[in-house]
């Protein structure tokens, strides 16, 4: 009499079993990237179409040389395409593959490793970056400037900078060129602070320390500064890890990931892949190609020649459309891909859905993360996208986003320096994504 209720337990009991080991098998083993028809991904075609019109529009009226751009939803591209030239000069056709240097868009890659070494238990969001580089002990606030000689007067800080200061932008730190403030930057000049692209023998943690010694623009958690904050943390996972910041890259999340096309510093096998920088010149009205002797701060040659010693979490990687929509699938698995689990997933919704800077961002359609910028429930009435997308760009014009609650991620490469139209193109591709759905 008992035994056939025992035998359905224990049925019952493997049944379940097998379905959790199912379940998460579907996890750990998401498959790659691979094109799929729109409409197999919930896309109108000839909608999502628009954006061919879209994008050869501005490339007709000379705002950039050419454009590669990628759509993916529920981890199927839908649409990969490249438009115009990668080099103008030598009448070279953009190709979808080709490599960009996406400046501010290594923030996110240099944020996810810390969050790793945080999961690892290795560091606490809350800790001081002075257990970690003692150079930031006791840090002091800029208090009077003297502009005629650039020197000033501080005040103690009320608190130490923390990691979480670091991520979410709200440490104090500056950039130097493009900082806001022209105290800082007269402050960074003369220090020899450079933002993040260079040919130069530096270090970063020889630059990281130098910059430790000299004053905060504001109190650590009082305000939103955009600044090298993440070139910090970059130098923090070389202390942390015990290895450089590439090596760590390409062994815990480029490799693992199947980026097999983004790093600091070219090979050469790939150098020829790298789209030249164009800016504009207005009076001309022509693009014009920018190169290492035009005094630019930033050095247009610095991923495939110089001294191939800087890497600058902030901003130093170069990649490609493809490569980058994969960082952003895992993110959008819940850290998982390609057999491997890079983030639990109560670490991928710290690190890109919740509001670390309250209403100290200055977009108030929008709040800063761990590592984002994610629209908030103002952001959404104003436009197509949904609550909780998450987004950024970099200074030569790359532009990102992905959607949780869409399961779309895109991404969209120019490369230009100082460009009137990279803001407007980004958000009219934006739209037409979104207005392509069909579910």
């Amino acid at each position: 009499m008992l035994f056939r209720p025992l035998l359905r337990a224990l049925i019952l009991l493997a049944v379940t079993t097998l379905s959790l080991r199912a379940q998460t098998d579907t996890r750990q083993n998401q498959p790659l990237l691979t094109t799929a028809s729109p409409e197999s991904v919930g896309f109108y075609p000839e909608r999502l179409n628009r954006i061919d019109g879209l994008i050869q529009s501005y490339i007709d009226k000379g705002a950039f040389p050419g454009v590669a751009a990628i759509v993916v939803r529920n981890g199927k591209i839908a649409y990969y395409k490249a438009f115009g030239k990668s080099d103008l000069e030598a009448n070279k056709p953009m190709a979808r593959d080709a490599i960009f240097r996406i400046a501010s868009m290594t923030k996110a890659i240099t944020s996810l490793a810390v969050m790793m070494l945080h999961e690892e238990g290795k560091i606490m969001l809350d800790d001081p970056i002075s257990r970690y580089i003692p150079e930031f002990a006791k840090p002091v606030v800029l208090d009077k400037f003297n502009e005629k000689d650039s020197t000033y007067s501080t005040v103690p800080a009320k608190r130490e900078i923390s990691i979480r200061h670091l991520l979410s932008h709200t440490s104090g730190i500056n950039y130097n060129v493009i900082a806001s403030d022209p105290k800082m930057r007269a402050i960074y000049t003369k220090a020899g602070i450079i933002d993040a692209f260079t040919t130069q023998n530096v270090k970063i943690g020889d630059l990281v320390k130098t910059l430790a010694k000299l004053p905060l623009n504001h109190q650590p958690g009082e305000k939103w500064t955009y600044g090298l904050s993440i070139d910090v943390l970059g130098y923090l996972v070389e202390v942390v890890s015990g290895e450089p910041l590439d090596q760590y890259f390409q062994n815990h999340i480029f490799g693992p990931l199947g980026m097999k096309d983004t790093y600091f510093y070219l090979p050469d096998s790939k150098k020829d892949r790298l789209v030249p920088l164009y800016s504009e010149n207005k009076e001309e009205k022509k693009l014009v190609k920018l190169g290492a002797n035009r005094g630019l701060a930033a050095d247009p040659d610095y991923p495939v020649r110089g001294a191939k010693a800087y890497f600058s979490g902030g901003g130093g990687l170069s990649s490609t459309a493809y490569d980058y929509a994969i960082f952003l699938q895992m993110l959008l698995n819940n850290g998982v891909y390609n057999g491997k689990r890079f983030l639990s997933q109560k670490g991928v919704e710290l690190f890109t859905n919740t509001n670390q800077t309250g209403t100290l961002f200055p977009n108030p359609n929008s709040y800063f993360s761990l590592g984002f910028e994610v629209i908030n429930e103002k952001g959404h009435s104003h436009d197509l996208n949904s609550i909780g997308t998450f987004s950024w760009g970099g200074a030569f014009s790359t532009h990102y986003f992905a959607d949780p609650k869409e399961k779309i991620c895109v991404v969209l490469m120019k490369q230009m320096l100082g460009t009137t139209y990279g803001g407007e193109l980004d958000k009219k591709f934006d739209v037409l994504v979104y207005q392509a759905l069909d579910d």
